[in-house]
């Protein structure tokens, strides 16, 4: 059991009512009392998953998804590159099959445990994460959310003002440089989904089953790409497969982002983390257009995925129906959202997100 893991068990969370803090565009700020205790009781009885509709949600995602991806590659061979432009379409079909792997992985999608695990091998084979391996991490991050002292399991890299200011030159330098957006949703995604579950680092280190999950991801991956290979040859292959894996990796990378690094977030040192306070408050809800939100499974209203992350996601907006004082709570719209990128260190006196810029101004 890993130190993030073990945290949950050693702190115990008080039970008093926190202050929901609502935010407008002007930054202006309302409170109304809530129990995120009392409110994740509540919630459980959005948790069963419904077979039907999950199976539905998948067919209408997979079938397209396959669909589109060999449309795009026939007539690319025919040379029809126009049809290269479709591909940001098949990259949101991609993501949100690993939107639905990530349901499987928190056991939200079906019933049975190994039917949810099952699933989520088979959907790893096309997202290239090997489901093993990505469970693992993401279950430590639900575990530490908001903790300073359990960070660097599944999170973006952060650090606090204090922190980036004992670093010498270099390592700021290269903090800097993991920080911008170029790295951070351009080569940052390319390395998640194409290296990290298959170098010699981090978890891998940890097992053998972590290992065999990314063998056999690879290898059944390497199974299904062989049939456009055949038909289509390496070139088509790679011009259709890496852009639509590499727009949905992005726009996940995008979404993970905006959804725990934004002004108002919420982070403690552990001696006063509360995990119910900090899955509420330190997560954000990214109030899209309702087709976009199709395509991401909901998983903007990620402040009660974390409360909750047993809730399908489909049910999720069952949750802001009935319970309307979660609908302004940490919102965001898209372009909002686009705003928090600037956002890199955390600062502990302010208890807020700042820029490098506001962290060199506030030394002066």
């Amino acid at each position: 059991m890993t130190n993030s893991v073990k945290t949950i068990s050693a702190i115990d969370v008080n039970a008093t009512d926190i202050q929901e803090h609502v935010f407008d565009n002007a930054g202006a700020s309302a409170v109304a009392p809530i129990d995120p205790r009392k409110l994740m009781r509540d919630l459980q009885v959005y948790r069963d998953p419904r077979p039907i509709r999950s199976g539905w949600e998948l067919a209408i995602t997979l079938l397209p998804f396959l669909i589109l991806f060999a449309l795009i590659t026939i007539a690319v061979k025919s040379g029809y590159f126009l049809a290269l432009a479709a591909t940001p379409l098949a990259g949101l079909f991609l993501l949100r099959l690993f939107i639905i792997q990530h349901d499987c992985g928190h056991g939200a999608f079906l019933r049975k445990r190994g039917s949810n695990d099952w699933i989520g091998r088979a959907l790893g084979v096309f997202t290239l994460t090997p489901y093993d391996c990505w469970r693992r991490s993401h279950a430590l991050h639900h575990a530490a959310t908001g903790n300073l002292d359990a960070r660097g399991a599944g999170d973006v890299d952060m650090l606090t003002v204090r922190e980036y200011r004992e670093r010498p030159w270099l390592q700021r330098f290269l903090y800097r440089l993991y920080r911008h957006p170029v790295v951070l949703l351009g080569l940052g995604p390319a390395y998640l989904f194409l290296l990290r579950h298959r170098l010699p680092i981090g978890l891998m280190r940890e097992g053998g089953i972590y290992w065999l999950s990314a063998i056999a991801t690879n290898l059944m991956t390497a199974l299904i790409l062989a049939i456009p290979l055949y038909f289509a040859g390496f070139a088509v292959t790679a011009m259709v497969f890496f852009p639509v894996l590499l727009s949905a990796a992005s726009l996940g990378v995008w979404l993970f982002y905006v959804q725990h690094q934004f002004a108002h977030a919420h982070w403690d040192r552990a001696d006063d983390w509360s995990f119910h306070d900090a899955a509420l408050l330190g997560s954000s809800y990214l109030h899209l257009p309702p087709i976009l939100a199709w395509f991401t499974g909901n998983i903007g209203i990620h402040h009660v995925h974390h409360l909750a992350s047993r809730i399908p996601f489909y049910r999720l907006p069952e949750v802001l129906e009935q319970h309307p004082s979660l609908r302004d709570l940490n919102r965001f719209t898209a372009v909002q959202a686009c705003g928090t990128l600037n956002l890199a260190l955390w600062d502990e006196e302010r208890r807020g997100m700042v820029s490098f810029r506001d962290a060199s101004r506030n030394l002066r």
